[in-house]
């Protein structure tokens, strides 16, 4: 019943290729006030899903459950990301190929990754910063998220690059010069997994979340130049209701 429930809940989704699918939905929504998260699940029927899943994103990832196995294997290749602000986070789109994520043998191509602040997910009750997700997509439909927590720190070259090439308002900029994605990668891959949702609508429940453990450092000033922009863009914490947390080495 619960996969037959996750497939019903996806098709209210015609494009859930990216994190930003709704974002050129005609329905207004916000991260705060009128539009907000509270009345995303009725700001129009493609969205219901905000409201009515049970397996939504993002979660307090806290009483994960040691497994066995590895989180996914990552295969990132340098690419010349558009950077865009589409009005509600500075996002990387791929130019060509950049890659691919591997997960329990299902192969997922790396399609963008944009920012958070503060966080999304909590870590033990905590919100770092940010939050970057990458995103990826499979031919059918589903999508693997590599979720990574941002704080203050020395510099990240990839984080650098994208906030001098950002857009302060709504429009898209290519990067001069390739980058490698890899450069946002912690040392650490400890992972933390589940079945989730896009945080934003219309909220569909086709991402498998994989968390690292680990944040990784990005310059101060970097982190005020995107909160300059978008001062809070967060959706709040989620019911974890009967899914399994899992932590993975």
């Amino acid at each position: 019943m619960a996969v037959t429930r996750r497939t019903l809940l996806a098709g209210l989704v015609s494009c859930p290729v990216c994190a930003g699918a709704a974002h050129a939905a005609g329905a207004h929504w916000t991260y705060e006030g009128h539009g907000g998260p509270q009345e995303w699940g009725s700001l129009e029927s493609g969205f219901q899903a905000c409201a009515v899943g049970s397996q939504q994103s993002p979660i307090n990832l806290e009483g994960a459950v040691q497994a066995a196995g590895e989180g996914p294997t990552l295969a990132w290749k340098p690419n010349a990301f558009k950077i865009v602000n589409n009005g509600h986070t500075i996002q990387a789109d791929v130019v060509g190929d950049a890659g691919t994520a591997t997960m329990g043998g299902k192969t997922y191509s790396l399609r963008q990754f944009h920012f958070h602040a503060p966080s999304e997910h909590a870590l033990n009750g905590e919100r770092t910063a940010m939050e970057a997700h990458f995103v990826h997509d499979a031919p059918d439909g589903n999508l693997l998220v590599v979720g990574l927590f941002m704080k203050a720190g020395k510099a990240n070259a990839g984080f650098a690059e994208v906030m001098k090439t950002a857009p302060v308002s709504a429009g898209a900029t290519p990067l001069k010069a390739p980058l490698d994605p890899s450069v946002f990668l912690p040392a650490e891959r400890a992972t933390y997994r589940y079945e989730g949702s896009l945080t934003t609508p219309p909220c569909s429940e086709v991402v498998d979340w994989n968390v690292f453990a680990t944040p990784i450092e990005v310059s101060e000033a970097d982190i005020a130049a995107f909160r300059a922009i978008f001062p809070m863009n967060a959706r709040p914490l989620q019911a974890v209701n009967r899914r399994f947390l899992l932590r993975l080495n």
